[in-house]
């Protein structure tokens, strides 16, 4: 009996033990996955803020690595598609929109009709509307994660999240009309 006792309990032990190592792993693999959103999100904004600025000092700018920063950030995007929960993913999303439409700003700079404004409206971008975004990923993230805890957090997340896409909507329209104008016939 006490022999029999002492094995259900080991059996138990062992079963609590192998169900926190399941959770002690998809907790670091979420770690790992957060770690890489955020680092490449982070590289893509400044590899384009870096293009910006040298595009402005009149240097050759190397899109490989604004190319390569992209797609960093997309594959670490498309991995996270697939385990995000819907809030998380919801600031991703913005945050992948966003970056597109930098990405977009830095292209089109050198057709660019009006050239100061143009560098002075992506410099505002990429430390504007994009770093906020940039920093609401992270937060998120964090807070996701339990290492911030803000009692506010939801609010604050959803008016970041908002001022993040009509930020982004209204530099679509603006860069939309702008190549719209550098398309007409003269």
């Amino acid at each position: 009996m006490f022999n029999e006792f002492a094995s259900q309990k080991r059996d138990r032990r062992a079963d609590q033990q192998r169900v926190q190592d399941r959770d002690d792993r998809v907790q670091q693999a979420r770690r790992d996955l957060y770690a890489g959103l955020n680092a490449t999100a982070r590289a893509y904004r400044v590899a384009a803020r870096d293009a910006v600025r040298a595009a402005e000092r009149g240097e050759d700018v190397d899109s490989a690595v604004l190319d390569a920063a992209k797609e960093a950030w997309a594959e670490e995007y498309s991995q996270a598609q697939m385990t995000l929960s819907k809030d998380i993913l919801d600031v991703t999303s913005a945050l992948n929109r966003a970056l597109g439409v930098g990405y977009s700003v830095v292209k089109q700079l050198p057709s660019s009709p009006r050239s100061d404004g143009s560098y002075n409206r992506a410099k505002d971008w990429f430390s504007g509307p994009l770093s906020d975004g940039v920093y609401l990923l992270r937060v998120t993230l964090r807070h996701d994660l339990g290492v911030e805890v803000d009692p506010d957090f939801e609010r604050t997340r959803a008016q970041m999240l908002d001022a993040l896409r009509s930020e982004r909507r209204s530099l679509e329209r603006l860069l939309a009309s702008e190549q719209a104008q550098a398309t007409r016939p003269a």
